[in-house]
């Protein structure tokens, strides 16, 4: 890719001059912070976006990729972060969609089937090419996403955040299969924000920032801080100092609890633990078993359907957000954009969301603007949000700034027990690494914090004690120490193992 520069409609400098090369048989992991660029270079690549200027050229022959049919017609495939599968199609009719073998007027099943079989056996990638894909787990759809391209004839895959969701023995498994696909010459570009996987997976790097790019290294020639130090142009600390804990009583007590959604599945099974002040209890587990709606239920947002949560001594397991609140809890919950801001009010608007009807903000039912804007922007310098102004509307943020406005005003207010679900979800290294130094200030000032994260080296960086959930229980209580590994947590992330009730009592 030759100086390539994408300028959108509203003067966004996407990609600015770009250059960019991958050798055929090479792993090449491409890393950023978030709005460096990386992506939208790898949608013009796949034919998802036009560029502004510059050109392309595969095999030496400058060549024309203006839809994502014609880039897998020149053996491009893209491989994204969020599935596309079809939940109630089989693996082996997901992997032909489009491109079905035919037995007069209808698909041929079976050779299906045996094309799926043939191509999993061939590239590593094991797969119940029968079974439905909501049945199958994450890992299984990621290597049918995979098999899909390779169907299709892709010789150059590109891996969108490919390990976002998966345990630490599905990533082992993925990056296998990555490196046999290489030494069948395929060549691969990794996009990821985890620089320790970029270290064990890839040859060499390319780092971009602020749509240009910053650096292209021998993998074997940097480490991961030389990395990060190209992604945001300063030293990052990757590793968080924690000062030893200083546990208070139990804040919080989840007692035998459980819900059963809308459709009548249960979600949560019997879950029952303690957060204490002065301590972070991390959650981990694959996503979608059972981590949202436990959020959701010690939030407000839904009503438990049986067992009881206590914040001090008040019950608040059927009670609304405001009197879950009112009760001590704050809540920085996992989709901002829905449940954490208000992007068409202000800055100022988003602060004193959950305070604007009391003192000293109101009173007698009438807000004092001068209150507001003193208050919003003290947050705003505390925590660092970049902004036009406190009357700035939420929408000409970045993601990174947004989370802080979330954060600075969940902090504020101070409460007894908060839950920080994915709280660095969408955010570059630098407001990560700040988010992090604001939930150690809070547990070493005393909070109790419930730390939900689908990023498993989050979770063990932070907590104090580690419970795993899988489909919807809890499998294993922990105490974090340099014993214990993302391996050992993964057999519990999988259901592979299970703590006797007399071992979790232990940790709990």
């Amino acid at each position: 890719m030759r100086d390539i520069t994408k300028i959108y409609p509203n003067g966004v400098v996407a990609n600015d001059d770009v250059n960019f090369s991958v050798e055929r048989g090479e792993i090449r992991a491409l890393v950023g912070e978030n709005g460096a660029g990386k992506s939208t270079l790898m949608k013009i690549l796949y034919g998802l976006e036009s560029f502004t200027s510059g050109a392309i050229y595969l095999d030496g022959q400058r060549v024309d990729i203006s839809s994502p049919h014609k880039a897998i017609d020149l053996g491009i495939g893209m491989v994204h972060q969020n599935f596309m599968l079809v939940p109630s199609f089989t693996i082996a009719q997901n992997v032909v969609l489009g491109s079905e073998p035919r037995k007069g007027s209808f698909m041929d099943a079976d050779a299906a089937i045996r094309i799926t079989e043939s191509l999993a056996k061939e590239y590593g990638l094991e797969v119940e090419a029968t079974a439905r894909i909501d049945a199958t787990p994450v890992g299984m759809r990621q290597r049918v996403e995979i098999l899909k391209t390779l169907y299709r004839g892709a010789d150059l895959l590109i891996l969108d955040e490919p390990t976002a969701v998966l345990t630490p023995q599905e990533t082992d498994d993925l990056f296998e299969a990555v490196r046999r696909l290489v030494n069948q010459g395929k060549t691969v570009i990794f996009i990821t924000h985890k620089l320790v996987e970029v270290k064990e997976i890839s040859d060499t790097v390319t780092v971009m920032r602020h749509g240009k790019v910053t650096g292209n290294v021998a993998t074997k020639d940097v480490s991961e801080v030389d990395i990060a130090r190209m992604m945001v142009g300063r030293d990052v600390f990757l590793q968080v100092d924690k000062a030893p804990q200083q546990r208070g009583k139990a804040k919080a007590r989840v007692e035998h609890l459980g819900y059963i959604s809308e459709t009548g599945r249960p979600m949560l099974r019997d879950v029952s633990f303690n957060v204490y002040e002065g301590e972070i209890l991390g959650i981990a587990g694959v996503e979608g078993n059972g981590q949202t709606e436990l959020v959701e239920v010690m939030s407000g947002l839904k009503p438990a359907t049986t067992g009881e949560i206590y914040v001090g001594d008040r019950q608040v397991a059927r009670k609304n957000a405001r009197q879950v609140r009112r009760a001590g809890v704050g809540h920085i919950p996992e989709d901002r954009l829905t449940n954490g801001v208000a992007l068409e009010a202000t800055i100022a608007e988003n602060l004193v969301v959950d305070r604007y009807y009391r003192p000293p903000i109101a009173h007698a039912s009438i807000m004092s603007p001068r209150v507001i804007r003193s208050q919003s922007e003290a947050l705003m310098a505390e925590f660092d949000i970049r902004a036009a102004g406190y009357d700035a509307p939420m929408d000409s943020l970045s993601g990174g700034n947004m989370q802080k406005v979330v954060l600075a005003r969940e902090f504020s207010a101070d409460p007894a027990l908060l839950i920080a679900a994915q709280p660095t979800r969408g955010v570059d290294i630098g407001a990560s690494e700040f988010i992090h130094n604001q939930l150690l200030a809070k547990r070493d000032d005393g909070k109790a914090i419930l730390l939900v994260s689908a990023d498993l080296s989050e979770v063990m960086n932070l907590s104090d004690r580690i419970a795993v959930m899988y489909k919807g229980k809890i499998t294993g209580v922990f105490q974090n120490s340099p014993d214990l590994t993302e391996e050992e947590l993964g057999f519990y992330m999988l259901g592979i193992k299970e703590q006797t009730p007399e071992e979790m009592a232990q940790n709990m």
